[in-house]
């Protein structure tokens, strides 16, 4: 494959019985509490009636006094009845007897109501002659005769005292959180907010993602490089030993490596400039000192790529976009995956690799930072992803992550820095023949012709003293499945020159295995 780098209703109230014309007209009714029984039945007068203006003085009802002739608008002589209740408050806990005509609340003089608990009420007011003359003529001048009350009725009232009771306390509570806001919003914060209690100390397990972070952070570097020309970019790198050498990728540092200018800053912000040591562009692997190193350099520790299981936990730290000093956490999503990757530009060679695949989220500036394991050990090099917004390898541009990060396995790395180090050249290990770089070709094709018109097959190379020959297919190296030219280079590159392997080929529809011993390459050609 080919990558780029990176409610209930109110019953009506019952109809009022005749009133004589020339009794004391009844006051418009008041609205009655919501869902109280009404007035007219028993119910305790409408707590929300408004008070009389000032000057009006509500006066007690007194007790009907039958009068010695009918007159107009004035109340009859009566046995006298019980002592009336004082006037009804809105506040009343205890429910009120029947209103009379006169309603409760009428003018001076009407007649008040009677208590509930005697019954029959006292006689009513002498009823005045009608039309047909007479008191006691026809039904329209027959006495009116109150109706007992309901059995309802204390109910009714009860349940109206006790919304009248309710809205009070709803009131009260009311102000009460008025009050609490009003003082509450001139502290002029505006807002309540719950705060965790802070612990002494908060203790994580030496295991935990924060704690190998804190650990592999301080030994990590932001890389600026920048070509005589003016271009660069931005990666990242890790202390390698302590002698101020630092870890990284090849495309980082290549604008930098003909006279250009390189510095590293730790995540301290303390910066050093820099010079590149020895750079592998096959390998995608580099070298770079501090000029100037500090004494207290503490080095990554090496972890073993080759012991890396699938589902493993990845670690990956680096300056994504130049954010310096990122991590993300993810998973080893497959091991041995072949990738050749590039930087994108047009003069770019494209390096191979046999790489670990992660979903840690990987973006261009990661390059170069370290993949560690749940331990904290590195475990490979971050190099390239998958571009969602291309075919793979070497569209240009910059491609977020899509969860396909791929690092050169620190085994294969360990081995080329050492190399860069010692020498400033890389080595290779190679077969001796060319192969098509072809992909979905089923196998490693050996070409008919080398590079500049060379022979495919080096003459008396590996593969010419295994006797493979041009139009050869190779399907396999030990017990990797090859299927394509870049996935047999990346396979054959994880060794060292003088390692042994197996080929598997097939030439004329049949299959043949040979045993290959790995030559030698100095250095990018």
């Amino acid at each position: 494959m080919s990558t780029e780098n990176e409610g209930t209703e109110v019953p009506p109230a019952p109809s009022a019985p005749p009133v004589p014309a020339d009794a004391p007209a009844a006051p418009a009714s008041a609205p009655s509490a919501p869902a109280a029984p009404p007035a007219a039945e028993g119910g305790a007068p409408d707590p929300s009636a408004p008070t009389p203006p000032a000057g009006d003085t509500q006066q007690a009802p007194q007790p009907p006094q039958a009068p010695s002739a009918p007159q107009p608008q004035q109340a009859p002589s009566a046995p006298q009845p019980p002592q009336a209740p004082s006037a009804p408050q809105t506040t009343a806990a205890h429910p009120q007897g029947p209103a009379g005509p006169g309603g409760p609340a009428g003018p001076a003089g009407a007649a008040g109501p009677a208590p509930v608990g005697d019954w029959p009420p006292p006689a009513p007011p002498a009823v005045p002659a009608y039309a047909s003359g007479g008191g006691a003529g026809s039904s329209w001048g027959a006495s009116y005769q109150q109706p007992e009350p309901k059995p309802g009725g204390r109910r009714g009232g009860l349940i109206a005292a006790v919304v009248a009771a309710a809205l009070i306390a709803g009131g009260v509570g009311g102000g009460v959180g008025y009050w609490a806001a009003e003082r509450h919003d001139e502290s002029g914060t505006g807002s309540t907010t719950v705060s965790a209690s802070s612990p002494a100390g908060v203790k994580r397990d030496p295991g935990s993602v924060a704690a190998v972070a804190a650990r592999a952070l301080p030994s990590t570097v932001t890389i600026q490089a920048e070509g005589t020309n003016g271009e660069g970019g931005t990666g990242t790198g890790f202390v390698y030993d302590k002698q101020g050498h630092i870890l990284t990728n090849n495309h980082v540092v290549a604008d930098a490596v003909d006279g250009g200018k390189l510095t590293a800053t730790f995540p301290d912000g303390k910066k050093y400039n820099a010079e590149v040591i020895g750079h592998a562009q096959g390998y995608d692997v580099a070298v770079v000192k501090l000029k100037n190193a500090p004494s207290n350099l503490k080095p990554l520790v090496l972890g073993d790529s080759d012991k890396v299981a699938v589902g493993d936990p990845t670690i990956a730290i680096g300056a994504p976009f130049g954010l310096s000093n990122t991590v993300t956490t993810g998973i080893v999503s497959a091991k041995n995956r072949p990738v050749a990757s590039s930087d994108g530009s047009g003069t770019s060679k494209a390096s191979y690799m046999s790489a670990l695949q992660t979903d840690a989220s990987i973006n261009p500036g990661n390059s170069g930072g370290p993949l560690l394991d749940g331990a904290g050990d590195v475990i490979g090099i971050n190099s390239a992803i998958q571009s969602s917004t291309s075919g793979g390898f070497g569209s240009g541009g910059q491609s977020g992550s899509i969860g396909l990060g791929f690092a050169i396995p620190i085994n294969q790395a360990k081995m080329v820095a050492q190399q860069l180090i010692k020498t400033g050249r890389p080595v290779y290990p190679v077969i001796g023949a060319s192969v098509s770089l072809q992909e979905g070709a089923g196998g490693a094709k050996i070409t008919e012709q080398g590079a500049g018109g060379s022979a495919a097959v080096t003459p008396n190379g590996p593969a010419a003293k295994a006797g493979l020959k041009p139009g050869d297919t190779i399907t396999r190296l030990d017990d990797q499945p090859i299927d394509s030219g870049p996935t047999l280079i990346s396979e054959i590159w994880t060794h060292k020159p003088g390692d042994t392997v197996k080929l598997t080929y097939k030439r004329g529809g049949q299959e043949h295995t040979v045993n290959v011993t790995l030559g030698e390459r100095k250095g990018d050609s």
